[in-house]
């Protein structure tokens, strides 16, 4: 499983012109699921995101986490990111997961952030986004849960 996690000051999603959610400060996660990913791989990657030190702290070092400064999450499926561009010049999805699979991966994700926080807002899974943010430093790190076992 693989997250963009984006530190944002604010971010929104709109599908067919209407916006159905908005955050303030805290993280955009793009998130996608590969086809060897398990729920372990949605437990390994919820905790990581919230735990995550991004958020500066009095001393503008970054190391509060979206608990400690009681952010909230906006999560947006995007399978593209497990395009491999190695070879030609059009990405090959052959290692993203079925989206039946990430489907579930992604509630699984999901479901887990909300273990920890109540401030979880989504995007619509297999639809077509616009995402709006204004990207807080900027900070944008790449999680993948693959690296970690």
């Amino acid at each position: 499983m693989r997250a963009v996690i984006q530190r944002v000051r604010e971010a929104s999603v709109k599908t067919g012109g209407v916006e159905i959610a908005r955050i303030g400060r805290g993280a955009l996660v793009l998130l996608g699921v590969g086809s060897e990913d398990s729920e372990e791989d949605a437990c390994y990657l919820a905790e990581k995101t919230v735990y995550l030190r991004i958020f500066p702290d009095e001393a503008d070092k970054m190391n509060l986490s979206l608990l400690d400064i009681e952010g909230e999450v906006l999560v947006v499926s995007q399978f593209t990111l497990y395009g491999d561009c190695r070879k030609g010049r059009r990405p090959s999805y052959a290692s993203a997961a079925r989206p039946d699979i990430a489907h579930t991966l992604y509630e699984s994700y999901v479901k887990e952030l909300l273990k920890f926080t109540p401030k979880v807002s989504t995007g619509r899974f297999q639809e077509m986004m616009d995402i709006f943010l204004v990207n807080d430093g900027p900070v944008t790190l790449l999680l993948d849960s693959r690296k970690n076992f």
